[in-house]
C-alpha cells in the first residue's frame, strides 16, 4: 500500500509540474516515491529495498505494481509468485 501511495504522489507531482510548469515539484518526486516505499521495507517488511542494488529495475517494478493494483491483477500475480517460491501469502 505504501508503494501505491508513493507512486500516486509521484504521478500527481509529475502531472502538476507539467501542467503548471512548476518545475520545482520534480524535486519532491524522489522523496515521495522512495520515502513511502522505504518506510514499508525498513519498518514493516524488515528487508532491504532493491533500489540500492537495482535502481532502474526497482523504479520500473514500482510502476508495474502500481498499474497491476489498479487493474486488479496484483493479487493473482503475488499468489502465483508465492506458489512458485513455496511461501504463504500474507
Amino acid at each position: 500500500m505504501l508503494h501505491f501511495i508513493g507512486t500516486s504522489i509521484v504521478i500527481f507531482l509529475g502531472i502538476t509540474a507539467l501542467l503548471t510548469q512548476t518545475w520545482s515539484n520534480f524535486m519532491y518526486v524522489p522523496l515521495a516515491g522512495y520515502g513511502f516505499a522505504w518506510v514499508g521495507h525498513f519498518f514493516f517488511e524488515k528487508n532491504k529495498p532493491a533500489t540500492f542494488k537495482y535502481p532502474v529495475w526497482s523504479l520500473l517494478s514500482d510502476f508495474i505494481m502500481y498499474f497491476d493494483t489498479i487493474n486488479g491483477s496484483l493479487e493473482g500475480k503475488l499468489s502465483a509468485a508465492a506458489k512458485k517460491f513455496n511461501k504463504k501469502r500474507l
